[in-house]
């Protein structure tokens, strides 16, 4: 007689008659053999449904199973888990790392279709019951969610709303529009329609340092207001770097996080730069050569997803040849130098340098794998660092494939927040739910 896999679910148990009696507060997530002909199931010495136990157990009859679920003391309640919605989510990045959080993202919208394309290769491969709008947030109701809102809420699920917006509008770097001549410099302002139709438990923005001197009128300003309108106590705030967190880049970010269900802070950081816990490198991240083998520029891995490097010109092949391990542009010979950078120019020294390797990259953007735009060139290499590369400099994991055109995955991976910086301030909501729903839970029993 053959047996095969079965998942010991709560909903397998509540579906079917002979099972309706188990214990809704027991812990059934784990995975055992079940007889395909017999209603036994099997369980290791001293472990129920995944906890130890403090008896020794054997195998049990599913139709006589209080026995066995009297011998485990270690009873685990199942708690709901946060709901996650993802406004402008890109190619997934926050909801990754909420997700990593034991978040459940169930709402995505974005407009840009390359990164929805991405969003769903990835998100979607194991979270079907994702619904996903390719959409501008302009052109999307409040009353289109609504019936997703309740149906999150069940249970007693909370709901947090991700709004981490496109950063241009407020990044130095941009030379095209000028703050509010972008019509992209008012799209956090659209978020504010979604937070008082459906009030969310939590709040989580990351964008630019840039966004925290729009206070007042401008559009940071405007999202305070909506959410001190709304009960909202004040947002914990602040500008972090991404390296103090465990993200090997030295990334500059605006945070902020509201809570309807207690005070809440922003997390303190994992790493300081000392031996005891060391920033995260560029050679931590990509310097095995197993996981990232050596490319020419302008190659294609054809094992590995999205290891490509972009196509260089002769003359800047030139200039790498000329450019140290991990140095810059200023040991150029004088032909080759550009004409905006020759005589007592010294702004921008890390255009056309090397990452070093033992220390964490430069913020990553959205030409994060463009030699001409930062340092982005492989340390020892004659390149610019790949999409893989760039990808793990992100935090994301090697088996995250990207869609699109090279230029559209550099894109999603700069505009991306790293599901690491992401995981750990979804921690922090968690801990804040935990104690919220502990003290729901003593003022019902001093009821």
């Amino acid at each position: 007689m053959t047996s095969r896999p079965y998942r010991l679910s709560r909903e397998n148990y509540l579906t079917q008659p002979s099972r309706k009696k188990i214990p809704s507060h027991c812990c059934l997530s784990t995975t055992c053999h079940f007889d395909q002909h017999s209603p036994v199931a099997s369980r290791p010495k001293g472990e129920i449904f995944g906890v130890r136990a403090p008896t020794k157990t054997k195998d049990f009859c599913v139709k006589h199973h209080r026995p066995a679920f009297a011998a485990c003391r270690f009873q685990v309640e199942r708690l709901p888990k946060v709901k996650v919605f993802d406004f402008f989510c890109g190619c997934g990045g926050t909801s990754l790392g909420l997700a990593r959080a034991e978040m459940k993202p169930v709402f995505a919208l974005d407009k840009d279709p390359e990164a929805i394309a991405t969003f769903r290769r990835n998100l979607l491969r194991e979270r079907h019951d994702v619904r996903v709008v390719a959409k501008a947030i302009e052109e999307f109701s409040p009353k289109k969610i609504q019936r997703l809102v309740a149906t999150a809420r069940r249970g007693g699920s909370v709901i947090l709303f991700a709004a981490c917006a496109p950063c241009q509008p407020f990044t130095k770097q941009n030379t095209i529009h000028s703050g509010k001549d972008d019509p992209r410099f008012s799209l956090l302002e659209d978020i504010r329609e979604f937070i008082s139709a459906h009030k969310p438990d939590y709040l989580f923005i990351e964008n630019v340092p840039g966004l925290s001197k729009q206070r007042g009128n401008g559009p940071l300003g405007k999202l305070e207001k909506c959410l001190r309108e709304n009960g909202y106590p004040t947002p914990a705030s602040g500008i972090i770097v991404a390296q103090d967190y465990g993200v090997p880049q030295r990334r500059r970010r605006f945070v902020m996080i509201a809570s309807r269900l207690g005070e809440i802070d922003i997390p303190k950081p994992t790493h300081d730069g000392s031996e005891e816990r060391p920033y995260r490198t560029v050679r931590d991240c990509i310097g095995d050569l197993e996981k990232y083998p050596p490319l020419k520029a302008g190659q294609t891995h054809t094992g590995i997803p999205n290891h490509q490097a972009a196509r260089l010109s002769e003359r800047n092949l030139r200039r790498l040849w000329y450019t140290p391990d991990e140095g810059t542009r200023r040991s150029w010979p004088e032909y080759l130098q550009l004409p905006c950078y020759k005589k007592e120019y010294t702004g921008h020294t890390d255009v056309y340098g090397r990452m070093r390797w033992d220390a964490p990259a430069t913020g990553l953007t959205t030409r994060c794998i463009s030699l001409s735009n930062g340092r982005f060139g492989h340390p020892t290499q004659d390149r610019a660092i790949s999409v893989r590369e760039a990808a793990a400099l992100q935090t994301f994991p090697d088996d995250f494939v990207f869609s699109g055109s090279l230029n559209a995955q550099a894109r999603q991976i700069g505009n991306a927040v790293p599901p690491l910086l992401a995981e750990i301030f979804g921690g922090t909501s968690q801990n804040i739910t935990g104690a919220y729903r502990e003290r729901a839970r003593n003022e019902e029993q001093t009821l």
